[in-house]
């Protein structure tokens, strides 16, 4: 089964702008490797007030993302420190 990828408007408005340029490889090949073949498998379900959100590790930055059927909704790539009290906020912006 192959999932297809869509991203936020944000993650390439902000998130990308903020990454050091020598990690947009090595994180775009985490998605592209991972997430469109078993998103299930290779990420973790974010607990809280994050439920219902998966997270895939990518060195100190996060990719957060929402499965549905065989979507992968990418919300955010964040740093580990910061990004989980940002994504709350662009998620509650989208409701």
């Amino acid at each position: 089964m192959s999932f297809f990828i869509y991203y936020h408007p944000a993650v390439g408005e902000e998130d990308i702008l903020s990454i050091p340029r020598n990690l947009h490889r090595q994180i775009a090949d985490a998605i592209e490797a991972r997430l469109t073949a078993r998103p299930h498998q290779y990420g973790s379900p974010l607990r809280k007030t994050l439920k219902g959100y998966w997270k895939l590790r990518g060195g100190d930055y996060r990719v957060v993302y929402k499965l549905e059927n065989d979507d992968v909704l990418i919300l955010a790539i964040r740093h580990r420190k910061t990004g989980y009290d940002d994504i709350l906020r662009r998620i509650d912006q989208d409701n």
